[in-house]
Protein backbone atom coordinates (compact mmCIF):
# COMPACT_ATOMS: atom_id res chain seq x y z
CA UNK A 1 0.00 0.00 0.00
CA UNK A 2 1.13 3.23 -1.12
CA UNK A 3 1.37 6.05 2.53
CA UNK A 4 0.52 9.23 0.97
CA UNK A 5 2.30 11.93 2.68
CA UNK A 6 1.17 15.31 4.54
CA UNK A 7 -0.71 16.68 1.82
CA UNK A 8 -3.93 15.08 3.24
CA UNK A 9 -3.74 11.18 2.33
CA UNK A 10 -6.71 11.43 0.20
CA UNK A 11 -5.73 8.39 -1.97
CA UNK A 12 -5.16 6.14 1.43
CA UNK A 13 -8.28 7.27 2.79
CA UNK A 14 -10.31 6.52 0.01
CA UNK A 15 -8.98 2.99 -0.04
CA UNK A 16 -8.80 2.01 3.62
CA UNK A 17 -12.89 3.59 3.06
CA UNK A 18 -13.78 1.16 0.29
CA UNK A 19 -12.20 -1.83 1.66
CA UNK A 20 -14.37 -0.64 5.13
CA UNK A 21 -17.43 -0.67 3.30
CA UNK A 22 -16.67 -4.33 2.26
CA UNK A 23 -17.15 -5.51 5.54
CA UNK A 24 -20.29 -2.98 6.06
CA UNK A 25 -18.41 -0.72 7.84
CA UNK A 26 -19.08 2.94 6.48
CA UNK A 27 -17.14 5.92 8.10
CA UNK A 28 -17.58 10.18 7.36
CA UNK A 29 -16.01 11.15 4.72
CA UNK A 30 -14.43 14.19 6.96
CA UNK A 31 -12.90 12.53 9.35
CA UNK A 32 -8.98 10.77 9.16
CA UNK A 33 -6.79 11.47 11.31
CA UNK A 34 -3.35 9.90 11.37
CA UNK A 35 -0.85 8.73 13.61
CA UNK A 36 2.15 7.25 11.92
CA UNK A 37 4.57 6.98 15.01
CA UNK A 38 3.83 3.13 15.29
CA UNK A 39 6.69 1.39 13.68
CA UNK A 40 4.29 -1.66 12.94
CA UNK A 41 1.32 0.17 12.45
CA UNK A 42 0.18 2.30 10.36
CA UNK A 43 -2.79 4.11 11.93
CA UNK A 44 -5.51 6.37 11.03
CA UNK A 45 -8.39 7.53 13.38
CA UNK A 46 -11.84 7.93 11.64
CA UNK A 47 -15.82 8.70 12.51
CA UNK A 48 -18.41 6.14 11.14
CA UNK A 49 -22.00 8.07 10.37
CA UNK A 50 -23.34 7.60 13.47
CA UNK A 51 -20.36 9.34 15.25
CA UNK A 52 -18.32 6.47 16.63
CA UNK A 53 -14.90 6.91 16.46
CA UNK A 54 -12.91 3.75 15.16
CA UNK A 55 -9.23 3.06 14.83
CA UNK A 56 -8.11 1.89 11.59
CA UNK A 57 -4.57 -0.20 11.56
CA UNK A 58 -2.67 -1.18 8.25
CA UNK A 59 0.63 -3.46 8.79
CA UNK A 60 3.23 -2.26 7.48
CA UNK A 61 5.33 -5.20 6.62
CA UNK A 62 4.28 -9.18 6.25
CA UNK A 63 5.66 -10.04 9.54
CA UNK A 64 3.56 -7.66 11.64
CA UNK A 65 -0.02 -9.55 10.13
CA UNK A 66 1.51 -12.13 11.39
CA UNK A 67 1.94 -11.07 14.91
CA UNK A 68 -0.87 -9.24 14.02
CA UNK A 69 -2.98 -12.51 14.23
CA UNK A 70 -1.37 -13.86 16.82
CA UNK A 71 -2.92 -10.54 18.44
CA UNK A 72 -6.75 -11.76 17.52
CA UNK A 73 -6.21 -14.39 19.61
CA UNK A 74 -4.89 -13.09 22.41
CA UNK A 75 -7.77 -10.16 22.46
CA UNK A 76 -10.26 -12.50 22.08
CA UNK A 77 -8.89 -14.78 25.23
CA UNK A 78 -8.52 -11.77 27.76
CA UNK A 79 -11.58 -9.58 26.24
CA UNK A 80 -13.90 -11.67 28.73
CA UNK A 81 -11.21 -12.18 31.68
CA UNK A 82 -9.63 -8.90 32.81
CA UNK A 83 -10.99 -5.87 34.49
CA UNK A 84 -10.24 -3.21 31.68
CA UNK A 85 -10.87 -2.74 28.30
CA UNK A 86 -9.14 -4.10 25.51
CA UNK A 87 -9.96 -3.43 21.34
CA UNK A 88 -12.71 -5.38 20.09
CA UNK A 89 -11.77 -6.14 16.19
CA UNK A 90 -14.72 -5.70 13.70
CA UNK A 91 -12.55 -6.35 10.67
CA UNK A 92 -9.15 -8.50 10.43
CA UNK A 93 -7.20 -9.00 7.27
CA UNK A 94 -4.11 -8.34 5.63
CA UNK A 95 -4.28 -4.90 4.57
CA UNK A 96 -7.08 -3.76 7.26
CA UNK A 97 -7.71 -4.33 11.17
CA UNK A 98 -10.58 -1.86 12.34
CA UNK A 99 -12.35 -1.65 15.73
CA UNK A 100 -14.07 0.59 17.83
CA UNK A 101 -12.08 3.46 19.88
CA UNK A 102 -11.77 2.65 23.49
CA UNK A 103 -12.82 5.18 26.12
CA UNK A 104 -10.03 7.19 27.60
CA UNK A 105 -6.57 8.04 26.35
CA UNK A 106 -2.91 7.33 26.48
CA UNK A 107 -1.33 7.89 29.74
CA UNK A 108 1.00 9.17 27.08
CA UNK A 109 1.94 9.58 23.27
CA UNK A 110 5.37 9.48 21.70
CA UNK A 111 6.45 13.35 20.85
CA UNK A 112 7.27 13.26 16.98
CA UNK A 113 9.31 15.96 17.55
CA UNK A 114 11.86 14.01 20.11
CA UNK A 115 11.22 10.70 20.00
CA UNK A 116 9.82 10.75 24.10
CA UNK A 117 6.82 11.10 25.83
CA UNK A 118 4.30 13.89 25.64
CA UNK A 119 2.48 12.91 29.09
CA UNK A 120 -1.39 13.16 29.18
CA UNK A 121 -0.90 14.58 33.09
CA UNK A 122 3.13 15.30 34.06
CA UNK A 123 4.90 12.37 34.96
CA UNK A 124 5.59 12.97 38.62
CA UNK A 125 1.77 13.55 39.45
CA UNK A 126 0.83 10.70 38.65
CA UNK A 127 -1.24 9.60 41.78
CA UNK A 128 -2.03 6.24 43.72
CA UNK A 129 -4.71 5.44 41.60
CA UNK A 130 -3.21 5.31 38.67
CA UNK A 131 -0.26 2.96 39.83
CA UNK A 132 -3.17 0.61 41.86
CA UNK A 133 -5.51 0.35 38.98
CA UNK A 134 -2.24 -0.35 36.59
CA UNK A 135 -0.77 -3.09 38.97
CA UNK A 136 -4.71 -4.38 39.33
CA UNK A 137 -4.95 -4.74 35.12
CA UNK A 138 -1.74 -6.68 35.18
CA UNK A 139 -2.83 -9.12 38.28
CA UNK A 140 -5.46 -10.12 36.26
CA UNK A 141 -3.95 -10.15 32.90
CA UNK A 142 -0.74 -12.77 34.88
CA UNK A 143 -3.80 -14.69 36.88
CA UNK A 144 -5.00 -15.79 33.50
CA UNK A 145 -5.14 -19.71 33.70
CA UNK A 146 -3.37 -20.65 30.30
CA UNK A 147 -5.31 -23.29 29.93
CA UNK A 148 -7.91 -21.43 29.29
CA UNK A 149 -6.39 -19.23 26.53
CA UNK A 150 -4.07 -21.76 25.17
CA UNK A 151 -7.08 -23.18 23.27
CA UNK A 152 -7.73 -20.04 21.52
CA UNK A 153 -4.20 -20.17 19.89
CA UNK A 154 -2.17 -17.75 22.27
CA UNK A 155 1.45 -18.69 22.11
CA UNK A 156 3.29 -20.44 25.56
CA UNK A 157 6.99 -20.53 26.28
CA UNK A 158 7.91 -22.18 29.22
CA UNK A 159 10.29 -20.45 31.49
CA UNK A 160 13.50 -22.30 29.96
CA UNK A 161 11.97 -21.23 26.42
CA UNK A 162 11.61 -17.63 27.16
CA UNK A 163 15.37 -17.76 28.63
CA UNK A 164 16.90 -19.45 25.43
CA UNK A 165 15.01 -17.47 23.36
CA UNK A 166 16.52 -13.78 24.82
CA UNK A 167 20.00 -15.85 24.69
CA UNK A 168 19.46 -16.92 21.22
CA UNK A 169 18.64 -13.04 19.87
CA UNK A 170 21.34 -12.21 21.52
CA UNK A 171 23.32 -15.08 19.63
CA UNK A 172 21.60 -13.20 16.75
CA UNK A 173 22.04 -9.43 17.46
CA UNK A 174 26.35 -10.78 17.97
CA UNK A 175 26.73 -11.60 14.38
CA UNK A 176 25.55 -8.46 12.79
CA UNK A 177 26.22 -5.87 15.50
CA UNK A 178 29.25 -4.79 17.51
CA UNK A 179 28.24 -5.07 21.29
CA UNK A 180 30.57 -3.82 23.80
CA UNK A 181 32.58 -6.60 25.84
CA UNK A 182 31.27 -5.28 29.01
CA UNK A 183 27.65 -4.90 27.68
CA UNK A 184 27.84 -8.10 26.43
CA UNK A 185 29.20 -9.99 29.91
CA UNK A 186 26.23 -8.21 31.75
CA UNK A 187 24.16 -10.03 29.93
CA UNK A 188 25.68 -13.50 29.84
CA UNK A 189 26.06 -12.95 33.23
CA UNK A 190 21.96 -12.13 33.74
CA UNK A 191 21.13 -15.28 31.55
CA UNK A 192 23.40 -18.01 33.07
CA UNK A 193 22.11 -17.02 36.53
CA UNK A 194 19.35 -19.00 37.93
CA UNK A 195 18.31 -17.28 40.89
CA UNK A 196 17.54 -13.95 38.19
CA UNK A 197 14.75 -16.16 36.42
CA UNK A 198 11.23 -17.57 37.41
CA UNK A 199 10.31 -20.26 37.69
CA UNK A 200 6.87 -19.93 35.89
CA UNK A 201 5.32 -17.97 32.88
CA UNK A 202 2.33 -15.91 32.68
CA UNK A 203 0.23 -14.53 29.81
CA UNK A 204 1.95 -11.01 29.09
CA UNK A 205 1.25 -7.83 27.02
CA UNK A 206 4.73 -7.31 25.92
CA UNK A 207 4.94 -4.02 24.94
CA UNK A 208 3.38 -2.12 27.50
CA UNK A 209 4.64 1.51 27.42
CA UNK A 210 2.88 4.50 28.20
CA UNK A 211 0.97 5.04 24.73
CA UNK A 212 -0.44 1.33 25.11
CA UNK A 213 -2.09 2.28 28.51
CA UNK A 214 -5.24 3.94 28.83
CA UNK A 215 -7.06 6.52 31.53
CA UNK A 216 -9.77 8.05 32.37
CA UNK A 217 -9.72 12.33 33.68
CA UNK A 218 -9.33 10.74 37.20
CA UNK A 219 -5.82 8.86 36.52
CA UNK A 220 -7.30 5.78 36.25
CA UNK A 221 -6.37 2.82 33.89
CA UNK A 222 -9.43 1.72 31.63
CA UNK A 223 -7.72 -0.09 28.55
CA UNK A 224 -5.09 -1.85 27.29
CA UNK A 225 -4.09 -1.68 22.98
CA UNK A 226 -1.75 -2.63 20.58
CA UNK A 227 -1.02 -6.26 21.89
CA UNK A 228 1.00 -7.62 19.69
CA UNK A 229 3.83 -8.98 21.66
CA UNK A 230 1.21 -10.91 24.23
CA UNK A 231 1.95 -14.12 24.56
CA UNK A 232 2.87 -17.06 27.76
CA UNK A 233 6.21 -16.26 28.79
CA UNK A 234 8.51 -14.16 31.65
CA UNK A 235 6.38 -11.86 33.39
CA UNK A 236 9.08 -9.22 34.12
CA UNK A 237 8.42 -8.13 30.12
CA UNK A 238 5.40 -6.04 31.04
CA UNK A 239 7.76 -4.09 34.28
CA UNK A 240 11.21 -3.18 31.80
CA UNK A 241 9.22 -0.12 30.30
CA UNK A 242 7.78 0.99 33.53
CA UNK A 243 10.75 0.71 35.63
CA UNK A 244 13.14 2.62 32.95
CA UNK A 245 10.29 6.06 33.45
CA UNK A 246 10.13 5.48 37.04
CA UNK A 247 13.18 3.98 38.47
CA UNK A 248 14.13 1.70 41.15
CA UNK A 249 11.90 2.94 43.61
CA UNK A 250 8.96 3.58 41.34
CA UNK A 251 9.49 -0.43 40.09
CA UNK A 252 9.97 -1.12 43.84
CA UNK A 253 6.58 0.35 44.26
CA UNK A 254 4.63 -0.38 41.68
CA UNK A 255 5.70 -4.49 42.88
CA UNK A 256 4.57 -3.82 46.27
CA UNK A 257 1.26 -2.80 44.84
CA UNK A 258 1.12 -5.73 42.42
CA UNK A 259 2.16 -8.08 45.35
CA UNK A 260 -0.61 -6.78 47.62
CA UNK A 261 -3.49 -7.15 45.14
CA UNK A 262 -2.17 -10.86 44.28
CA UNK A 263 0.50 -10.92 42.13
CA UNK A 264 3.17 -13.45 41.69
CA UNK A 265 6.34 -12.77 42.41
CA UNK A 266 10.16 -14.55 43.22
CA UNK A 267 13.18 -12.56 45.17
CA UNK A 268 15.29 -11.43 42.72
CA UNK A 269 12.54 -10.01 40.40
CA UNK A 270 13.18 -6.05 40.33
CA UNK A 271 16.70 -7.51 39.80
CA UNK A 272 15.29 -9.59 36.98
CA UNK A 273 13.73 -6.52 35.33
CA UNK A 274 16.60 -4.08 35.86
CA UNK A 275 18.87 -7.18 33.75
CA UNK A 276 15.90 -7.19 31.19
CA UNK A 277 16.33 -3.32 30.86
CA UNK A 278 20.16 -3.69 30.21
CA UNK A 279 19.39 -6.26 27.36
CA UNK A 280 16.88 -3.87 25.91
CA UNK A 281 19.26 -2.98 23.37
CA UNK A 282 18.97 -6.32 21.86
CA UNK A 283 15.77 -6.27 21.58
CA UNK A 284 15.72 -2.99 19.33
CA UNK A 285 18.50 -4.63 17.67
CA UNK A 286 16.65 -8.10 16.28
CA UNK A 287 13.53 -5.27 15.88
CA UNK A 288 16.41 -4.07 13.11
CA UNK A 289 17.37 -7.62 11.86
CA UNK A 290 13.71 -7.82 11.24
CA UNK A 291 12.58 -4.89 9.41
CA UNK A 292 15.81 -5.00 7.14
CA UNK A 293 15.40 -1.00 7.22
CA UNK A 294 18.28 1.44 7.42
CA UNK A 295 17.11 3.97 9.96
CA UNK A 296 16.38 0.79 12.53
CA UNK A 297 19.43 -0.41 12.01
CA UNK A 298 20.98 2.80 12.63
CA UNK A 299 18.85 3.47 15.86
CA UNK A 300 20.02 -0.05 17.18
CA UNK A 301 23.79 0.60 16.75
CA UNK A 302 23.39 3.72 18.62
CA UNK A 303 21.52 2.17 21.63
CA UNK A 304 24.20 -0.32 21.65
CA UNK A 305 26.98 1.71 21.14
CA UNK A 306 25.75 4.31 24.03
CA UNK A 307 24.02 2.17 26.62
CA UNK A 308 25.62 2.51 29.96
CA UNK A 309 26.39 -0.29 32.12
CA UNK A 310 26.77 -0.72 35.22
Amino acid sequence: MKMENSNGYQELKSELYDRAAQHGLRFNSDTFDVNESGMDFFVAFVQDDAGQPWVLRVPRRPDVWERAMNEQNVLKAVAPRLPVSVPDWRICTPDLIAYPLLGGNPVATVDPAGGGYLWKFPQDTLKDVFFDSLATALVGLHSIEHAEVVHAGVRLKTPEEARRKFSDNIEEVRRSFEIPAKLYDRWMAWLSTDSYWPDFSVLHHGDLHPPHILVDDNQRVTGLIDWTEAEIADPGKDFVILYALFGERGLQDLLQRYERTGGRTWPRMKEHIAEQWAAYPALVAKFALMTGKEDDMNMARGMIASWQVE
